[in-house]
């Protein structure tokens, strides 16, 4: 265990770490030369096509230390020390595992970096030289920090950056970390420039691998949890394999993980029978056993979704052995709470039983995903799903497309709600019908549940934190027109001097819309925002609806601040007219509010192409007669009662959003 090093990277979005992970992958030849490409531990095709880190990759390195001054105690040196000693011994090599996890930057997935730090010891804190400390860079130090890893500073794009921002990164680096600005490590990922020494730097500071800190040092505990010789593992990640089952990845916390043996995850009790265990380097490779202090994956053979929980502990003791199965659970996992909910439809009822299928497989890969069988009059059966961002809800429907070919209709994005119940309006959804949420009230995650009439609202309200240049605070403040922006202040970010540090409390239902987009757009880019739930307050809000011929479509319906009620819906039914493709007969488009119709446009129908009648001096009244029979045949169709049947496009969901 003394010669193994666990750690992580972690940056705001676009700071490089993928890139670094890969000069890194080539400097200890995991990888060839030959095979390597960009983002080598990207997997996916959506995160090569977007340029992002979506899901935390492992992989497990091999890197031949040259220690001029052998540390046997494996004690954190500064830098002086180790200087001291340099002179005092010769040099020798020593082989260390490396398990370095790559992780996501974008806010929406936190709950990704947040797993990644219960299982290292030491992380390296990235920033882009070109562009300083961002949002993101003070989330995550601060999870770092909470989480008590060894933190490393280091700037990277140093390629490209002019001498005075680098000074100012490493600067602004060390005042977060407390450090001093020469201990901050210059890199660049895509010219190698600065990695080796990054690499000693992971050897030399981060400590080897503990057993997890859950019992104080000296105490007595006779429970199976505080044997040394227990196999426990923290389940951080998985995937499905058709063949295999469920692969779990674990970080080995006690005792030890063979070949052809039985286990257990302590959740849901269910058994393991190992098919495959090993290590990733990135791809897997299998070995004898997984040793304790490692990372690795186990194929478990379980072929229900459901029976593995991210978080989970997997054991040698059967749950049900032990007076309190709860003792062999590792502790420090917090599970991710969304923030938005979607209601899904496939397009096709048979695809439903596939459909769950899919997003029970999708959710074994990303924790975060929750769902629960949804209906609608209109649409028929689906699935209600939570999300923890905008970016997190475009990546699953894509990767539903993509990875299970299932065409679905969704509807508008919504925060969940809190409301005490009015007087009861035939057509509500019955008290039965919802999800009680303490003192008396229940919560609404589908804007159709919202009662007609309501005693009380209560809304999710956010803490957003906002990094911008001195330069911009005007333009971000200047939001505050368009969102609602409440108890605003601004302070100069400390260590830095031309970055403001803006936080306001905001609606979660505002910041879900376009607010990030908008932020880049009046910052060109260069402003970062960083959210978190803090509490739920009174709203004077209410539901609008939005009717296509004469029928409520139920993906529509919003619930929005009753001061914006009539002017949204009027905003609405107009992009509507504009984004919706023409039908055979002209259709109403109207936004209702509590039964009243406050906005009205008309879809016109569209028209047969009659070629060139009325051009080259034909004559019109041909292309007249024509048109006109074209009418009769539609009344006649109309009488019969065939209507069209409006299917909203993906994109006008998104289109509806900007404000």
């Amino acid at each position: 265990m003394q010669n193994i090093r666990n750690y992580v990277i972690i940056a705001h979005i676009d700071h490089g770490k993928s890139t670094l992970a890969d000069r890194m992958l080539e400097l200890t030849k995991t990888v060839e030369a030959r095979k390597m490409q960009a983002q080598y531990l990207d997997g996916m095709d959506l995160e090569r096509e977007r340029g992002i880190t979506i899901k935390m990759t492992p992989v497990r390195m091999i890197y031949k230390y040259h220690a001029q001054s052998p540390n046997p105690k494996h004690q954190i040196l500064n830098k002086s020390q180790i200087s001291n000693s340099k002179s005092e011994t010769t040099d020798s090599e020593q082989e260390f595992v490396l398990n370095l996890i790559d992780t996501p930057g974008h806010s929406d997935f936190g709950y990704e970096v947040s797993r990644a730090l219960n299982a290292v010891e030491g992380a390296i804190l990235l920033v882009d030289a070109t562009q300083g400390v961002q949002a993101q860079t003070l989330y995550n130090f601060e999870m770092a920090k909470r989480a008590k890893l060894k933190i490393i500073g280091a700037v990277n794009k140093v390629d490209m950056a002019t001498p005075e921002q680098i000074q100012d990164s490493k600067r602004d680096v060390a005042e977060l970390i407390a450090s001093d600005p020469s201990e901050i490590f210059e890199c660049s990922g895509k010219t190698g420039q600065g990695v080796p020494e990054l690499l000693e730097a992971v050897v030399e500071q981060v400590p080897p691998p503990h057993r997890h800190p859950e019992r104080s040092e000296g105490s007595r505990d006779s429970s199976p949890a505080a044997q040394n010789d227990i196999s426990r593992g923290l389940v951080f990640d998985s995937q499905y394999d058709e063949h295999k089952g469920i692969i779990a990845f674990i970080r080995v916390f006690s005792g030890s993980f063979s070949l052809n043996k039985n286990y257990y995850l302590v959740a849901t009790g269910a058994e393991a029978k190992t098919k495959d265990i090993g290590y990733l380097r990135p791809g897997f490779t299998t070995s004898s056993e997984i040793k304790m202090g490692e990372i690795g994956y186990v194929a478990t053979g379980i072929k229900d979704p459901d029976a593995l929980n991210i978080g989970d502990t997997l054991t040698d003791i059967k749950p049900s052995s032990v007076e309190d199965p709860k003792q062999l659970a590792l502790p420090g996992y917090r599970e991710p709470k969304p923030v938005l909910y979607v209601s899904f439809y496939p397009e096709n009822s048979e695809d439903y039983d596939d459909f769950k299928k899919a997003l029970s497989k999708l959710r074994l890969s990303d924790s975060a995903l929750i769902f629960e069988p949804d209906s609608s009059e209109v649409l028929g059966r689906g699935f209600k799903a939570g999300f923890l961002g905008r970016l997190h809800l475009d990546i699953v429907v894509e990767r539903i497309k993509r990875e299970f070919h299932i065409p679905v209709v969704s509807s508008f994005p919504s925060v969940a709600y809190k409301v005490k119940l009015g007087k009861y309006i035939k057509g509500d959804t019955e008290e039965k019908d919802l999800e009680p949420a303490g003192d008396g009230m229940f919560w609404v995650k589908n804007p159709k549940e919202l009662p007609s009439d309501p005693a009380e609202i209560f809304e999710p309200m956010t803490r957003v934190e906002i990094l911008t240049p001195t330069q911009y605070l005007g333009a971000v403040l200047s939001l505050s027109e368009l969102y609602r922006m409440m108890d605003m202040e601004t302070n100069p970010l400390v260590g830095s001097s031309d970055k403001m540090l803006v936080t306001a409390k905001v609606p979660l239902a505002d910041l879900i819309s376009d607010f990030d987009d908008k932020l880049k757009s009046v910052s060109q880019g260069y402003a970062s925002l960083n959210y978190e739930l803090i509490a739920y307050e009174r709203a004077n809000v209410d539901k609008l609806e939005i009717l296509v011929a004469e029928s409520v479509v139920p993906g529509l319906t919003r619930i929005l601040p009753k001061a914006d009620l009539e002017r949204e819906g009027r905003r609405t039914v107009e992009k509507l007219k504009e984004l919706l493709p023409k039908q055979q007969f002209p259709q109403a488009l109207q936004a209702s509010w509590r039964g009243k119709i406050i906005a009205r446009e008309t879809l016109a129908a569209f028209k047969k192409e009659l070629g060139n009648f009325g051009k080259n001096g034909g004559d019109r009244t041909r292309k007249m007669k024509l048109w006109k029979k074209q009418a009769r045949g539609k009344e006649r169709l109309k009488e019969r009662g065939v209507q069209s049947n409006i299917q909203i496009p993906q994109n006008v969901f998104k289109e509806l959003l900007k404000k």
